[in-house]
């Protein structure tokens, strides 16, 4: 019994053997998992010279996958053995849950080769051979392996489930029907069932796929996951996200069930098709366009809540892991619609191709497609407007939106016409956009800052009653048609009848809002800009708000001047539509009638209008004026006081005088500062200005001739040369035709010479063309209009005044003269005002020291009469005064004295004991110049002499206790005529030199500059190392360099905080705190003149040119201000004095209101010597002025006095005044 027993154990124990698989099921991960922790080899294996027992390849693991599914895969995918593609995905499968590990932990993804090395976390050194158990098992489900749950599917049977592995992907339509049936339908029969059975299939994923976005995130959101949008912004997050897609769901599952119903009715071949989605098509009408339209809106919120919310990038993320999401994020999801009412079209039109003809299902599907692609175009209107211009459909027209058979279909003035009417709409989203985002980017902003107010509370509210004024009753009146033309056209796109009558309406019920807000315009410009130039935080504000996305880089005023250019726009839109629209057509009628509404408006409010079309034509020049490369002049077109005075060609010679070369034609641009000729060239569709020649300063342009007599345009090979007269050309005077003689024939080959003066550098004679008598004379009188009021507004706008501080002292012989230049009581000749220097005594004392051929004199600031020769020096050329040791210096005949002011200007009562001798700081007649500055807090004295090629500097510095030392009792010897031969005063402080020619030595905060032929060196007089801006060899700089290393360098001055503009004779540029160019798009500025000399005093530089000072922002280089002289020079640029302080921009630039202490002076030719008592006309008086900047002249009030007690000025109702001078008798 016992052998029985244990045999029958024996058969048991077999049978389990025969069969020890068959309760793996290897689409399960986990099972497949304890297998091949089994069956995979390990050995020994090599990486990073470190040996891994117990270890594996990626080739090894993945050759023992597929040799564990390979089965699976040919029974029931039908996929060969040599594909092993599936086992490799599902090894990665596996190492993403560190069922297996690299060794080096790189976290590189397994790849099938031998590259790297890999263990089991359960293997490690010294464990036994036994395996231990896993407490967790990678889990999954491996779809390509699973098999069909009908247990009556084997191999070779046609499974009845719809689902089966064995058939879901392969079986077609054709192997589903009767063979019988089959053989009876012809093949496009055949394809076309076939394609209707795709259009379920698709249809039934689309419909699971609206099923997943509620129950995978609406759901979610709403029950699971509250924490991630707050409660209270929930819904509205919702809606704003997923819109309407449930109904649009409803939708499509009824026209799925319909398709159902028809497939159960018909099988197996369904008749019709085309009715069933023409009645989808009317149904989808409402929801559809409304969901794609608000796609690009939840694109963006969805996105902005990703950037800013980790949490629901976390839940998204989730999500897309989840099996029923097929890896798809919610962005796929929620365009599914879009992208499905897309597709509906193509697979009608497949249909449709294979419906034989007769069948009346045709006409359905044409129908149905033709509903469904204008409901597609709606869909895309929709999408257009409620984007409102933002994003990629701001670049969207007409013809974007309507296909090309659509398009085709119309006349091309229906097309015109049709695209007029888009563009007027376009033009209305984008104007009632740009009046909403005044209340986002301006108003709300404003109002919101409590904490720290960008205006005081209490003049906020009427601030922005005067600012905005009723702009928020003209955006209510414009959003209230742009929704009537939005409704408009949905309806009707692409073929809209008419949107005239909205306009008329909403023309009627605006009028009133446009009647106040144009003439209260200037007011609010002024206020904006009195704002602006008061209260450096609401400039701040108003910088900052053209950096927001929404507001194109304009600024407060040009949102706020967007109504008027808006009112202007209609009419040419409007005449467009009524152009293009048929005779018939009741647009011819009414369009009139809407224009003259608008043009009242405009006649009731011209002054506004009148200004508003001279910004625009001012702005059209702006941006077409095309200028040389590095040659750009800026003009200050979008100056609001900007005007332009006339425009008009004419004509001007060839330059070589060959007839073959052509007449040049000139566009010429009169404004109200400059004369600017251009070249007219049309580049696609848009007229660009190529400017010819270097744009005219009105302040430099003479009229030289406008009388010479006409000349006839040259037949002959050659001709004069420019600007002269040809021979035999010229016209009498007696035949020359002109507006009184009207009888004469005018010759079209007839010009009359225009010639005209350039006082600059890059100017000269210019002789210009007229084409009639008629254009001559009004182009002469237009500039004589201009020219006087350029002077009128020069007069009343000075950046600086010049004021004399002595007309008849310093006197020249003149040219006709004797030549004796020796002062003396007889010929009272003083010889060339070479420098002067202003200074404070400790009794208060304002005076100036002014240095002379034949000495220096000192006096009262503007008291001529006091000056008084104090030093009997020849050929001096350089003073400076240190008030805080009270010292003067001079620099004559190339020996540097120093002088206690004690000795110069004695005070009252003198103080005893003195030191009065003159100290000489220098052995030979070696000096060149010096300069004086403090760096670090340390006053330093720095003069250069030559030494061949060299430039040998010594550093010097004031020592204040020997300064205030009494004077010694004089010695026999040791001291000269002129005092000590070796200076006290003074002790060295640093020696240097540069192996090159300095001109001049500029104090910087830190370090000095030393302008020299290399450019400008930059030097540490701490470790005395130095480097030169801009570098010549440097890439970056092109064609700048020669200019560069050509120029004479002059100064450098700080532009802003972190950037400088190097200044030479004939330009300047802009270079950072490197020395690198920092505005390389603007290039060099072109000075008007040649510069002998500059000098600074924020925020403009002032370059002398002996016929002119030209002075310019030091932050833009815009020309300010031109004042003309004679023999102009500059005696004083603002250093070696204590009246100039050192000058810093701060963090928003330099303020745009100078100092009012002058830090410049010069001297120039009298200009009517005749006039000075006591001057003879054998010599020339020299007039040496002090350069004062002026002082802006405010209103009082408001305009329209807004306020009663609302004044422009803080604490006085009255601009600021000069201070009074007190006169002071000279001791």
């Amino acid at each position: 019994m016992a052998a029985i027993l244990l045999e029958l154990h024996h058969d048991f124990d077999d049978d389990i053997d025969e069969d020890p698989d068959r309760f793996v099921i290897l689409s399960l991960l986990s099972h497949l998992a304890v297998r091949l922790r089994d069956k995979v080899p390990r050995g020994t294996h090599v990486k990073g010279s470190i040996p891994y027992h117990r270890a594996f390849t990626g080739k090894d693991i993945v050759s023992t996958i597929q040799s564990q599914i390979q089965r699976e895969l040919l029974i029931n995918m039908g996929i060969s053995t040599n594909d092993r593609r599936t086992a490799l995905g599902v090894a990665r499968s596996l190492q993403s849950q560190l069922f297996f590990y690299e060794v080096e932990w790189g976290g590189r993804q397994l790849s099938d080769g031998v590259e790297d090395v890999f263990m089991f976390l359960d293997d490690s050194e010294g464990m036994s051979g036994e395996t231990p158990e896993r407490e967790e098992l990678p889990t999954g489900v491996i779809t390509l392996l699973t098999k069909c749950y009908s247990p009556g599917c084997t191999e070779g049977v046609t499974c009845y489930a719809y689902g089966c592995p064995r058939r879901a992907s392969t079986i077609e339509w054709p192997e589903s029907v009767d063979p019988q049936i089959l053989r009876t339908l012809p093949p496009s029969e055949i394809k076309r069932q076939t394609v209707i059975r795709k259009v379920i299939e698709k249809e039934e994923q689309y419909v699971q796929d609206l099923d997943t976005i509620e129950s995978l995130f609406i759901k979610p959101l709403r029950k699971n996951y509250p924490q991630i949008i707050p409660p209270d912004e929930l819904d509205g997050f919702i809606d704003a996200i997923f819109g309407n897609v449930l109904d649009l769901r409803e939708c499509n599952r009824r026209l799925l069930e319909t398709m159902y119903v028809r497939q159960r009715e018909q099988a197996p071949l369904i008749q019709r098709i085309g009715d069933i989605f023409l009645t989808a098509a009317a149904e989808f009408r409402l929801p559809y366009p409304d969901y794609v339209g608000h796609l690009p809106v939840a694109e963006k919120r969805m996105k902005d809540e990703m950037e800013h919310n980790a949490e629901f990038r976390r839940f998204i993320d989730i999500c897309a892991r989840h099996p029923d999401a097929r890896r798809f994020d919610l962005r796929h999801f929620i365009t599914r619609p879009s992208e499905h009412l897309q597709r509906y079209p193509v697979l009608l039109e497949a249909i449709f191709k294979d419906t034989t003809e007769g069948n009346p299902d045709a006409e359905f599907l044409q129908e149905a497609i033709d509903s469904i692609r204008k409901l597609s175009g709606v869909a895309h209107v929709r999408t257009f407007q409620s984007a409102m211009l933002r994003g990629p459909t701001a670049k969207l027209e007409w013809h974007d939106l309507v296909s090309a058979e659509i398009r085709e279909g119309m006349t091309k003035h229906e097309v015109a016409r049709q695209s007029s009417i888009f563009e007027l709409i376009k033009g209305e989203m984008e104007y009632v956009k740009d009046l909403e985002n005044i209340d986002l980017i301006f108003i709300a902003p404003l109002r919101n800052a409590v904490d720290s107010p960008i205006i005081p509370r209490e003049r906020l509210q009427q601030f922005v009653e005067d600012v905005f004024y009723n702009i928020a009753e003209i955006r209510k009146h414009h959003r209230r048609m742009l929704n009537r033309l939005h409704e408009i056209q949905r309806e009707e796109h692409p073929h809209i009848h008419s949107i005239t009558a909205s306009i008329f309406d909403a023309a009627l019920n605006w009028r009133d809002a446009y009647m106040e807000f144009i003439p209260h315009y200037p007011i609010a410009a002024y206020r904006i800009d009195e704002e602006l130039a008061n209260n450096p935080t609401f400039k701040t504000f108003v910088e900052q708000c053209t950096k927001h996305h929404e507001s194109r880089r304009l600024d407060i005023k040009a949102f706020n001047y967007r109504p008027i250019p808006r009112l202007l726009r209609y009419d040419l839109l409007l005449k467009s539509i009524m152009t293009a629209s048929p005779p018939e057509h009741e647009d011819r009628d009414t369009i009139p009638q809407v224009l003259e509404v608008i043009k009242s408006l405009g006649k009731d409010s011209e002054p506004g209008v009148v200004s508003a079309k001279q910004k625009v034509e001012l702005w059209k020049y702006n941006a077409n004026l095309v200028f040389k490369p590095g040659e750009t002049v800026d003009m200050d077109l979008l100056n609001e006081n900007r005007t332009l005075i006339h425009t008009g060609k004419l004509l001007r010679q060839p330059e070589t005088g060959f007839e073959w070369n052509g007449w040049s034609e000139l566009f010429v641009l009169l404004f109200d500062n400059y004369l600017v000729m251009t070249k007219p060239k049309d580049r696609d569709g848009v007229m660009k200005y190529h400017v010819n020649r270097h744009p005219i300063p009105l302040d430099l342009l003479t009229l030289a001739s406008f009388t010479d007599p006409p000349q006839q345009r040259g037949t002959g090979l050659l001709r004069g040369l420019r600007g002269g007269h040809n021979d035999g050309s010229t016209i009498p005077n007696n035949t020359m035709p002109n507006a009184n003689n009207a009888e004469l024939p005018v010759d079209s080959r007839t010009v009359y010479p225009c010639t005209i003066h350039h006082n600059g550098r890059l100017g000269g004679l210019y002789t210009l063309y007229a084409e009639s008598a008629q254009a001559r004379l009004e182009w002469k009188n237009k500039l004589e209009d201009a020219l006087v009021l350029r002077k009128a507004v020069t007069e009343n706008n000075k950046v600086f005044e010049a004021e004399t501080l002595s007309c008849d002292t310093f006197l020249v012989p003149s040219i006709q003269g004797p030549s004796n230049a020796a002062y003396n009581q007889e010929t009272i000749l003083t010889g060339k005002v070479t420098c002067s220097v202003p200074f404070s005594t400790a009794e208060g004392l304002r005076l100036v020291a002014i240095g002379c051929s034949e000495g220096v004199w000192i006096g009262l600031r503007h008291d001529a009469k006091s000056m008084r020769r104090v030093l009997h020096l020849k050929m001096v050329t350089q003073c400076a005064m240190l008030e805080d040791f009270g010292i003067f210096l001079v620099l004559a005949d190339k020996s540097l004295w120093a002088y206690h002011i004690e000795a110069l200007v004695p005070s009252s009562p003198p103080r005893p004991n003195m030191a009065r001798a003159p100290q000489k700081l220098n052995n030979h007649k070696e000096v060149q110049f010096f300069s004086v500055g403090t760096i670090n807090g340390r006053t330093l004295l720095i003069w250069m002499k030559k030494k061949g090629l060299e430039s040998i500097f010594h550093a010097m510095e004031p020592v204040l206790g020997k300064i205030a030392e009494k004077a010694k009792a004089p010695g026999t010897f040791g001291r000269s005529l002129f005092g000590s031969q070796r200076s006290d005063w003074f002790r060295p402080y640093r020696e240097f030199f540069l192996p090159s020619e300095a001109f001049d030595l500029v104090f910087l905060k830190g370090k000095i500059a030393v302008l020299c032929t290399k450019g400008f060196e930059i030097m540490d007089l701490n470790d005395l190392k130095s480097v030169t801006i801009p570098q010549r060899d440097d890439t970056r700089l092109g064609s700048l360099a020669k200019r560069c290393e050509t120029g004479r360098p002059l100064g450098m001055f700080r532009s802003n905080e972190n950037e400088f503009l190097l200044c030479y004779n004939e330009f300047g540029m802009y270079v950072d705190r490197y020395g690198d160019p920092s505005r390389p798009t603007v290039g060099l500025i072109e000075w008007e003149g040649t510069a002998e000399r500059v000098a600074f005093h924020s925020p403009y530089v002032l370059l002398f040119d002996s016929r002119f000072i030209e002075i310019r922002h030091v932050e833009t280089g815009r020309l300010a201000q031109i004042i003309s002289g004679e023999e102009v020079r500059c005696i004083w640029d603002g250093r070696g004095s204590a009246v100039n302080a050192a000058a810093t921009p701060g963090l928003n630039g330099w303020q745009e209101t100078p100092s009012q202490e002058a830090h410049v002076h010069a001297v120039m030719k009298a200009s009517d010597p005749s006039r000075m008592r006591g001057v003879r006309s054998s010599t020339v008086a020299q007039q040496v002025v002090e350069l004062i900047p002026t002082i802006p002249l405010f209103l009082p009030g408001s305009l329209s006095s807004p306020a009663p007690t609302s004044t422009y000025f803080q604490g006085s109702a009255s601009p600021p005044q000069s201070p009074q001078m007190t006169p002071l008798r000279w001791r």
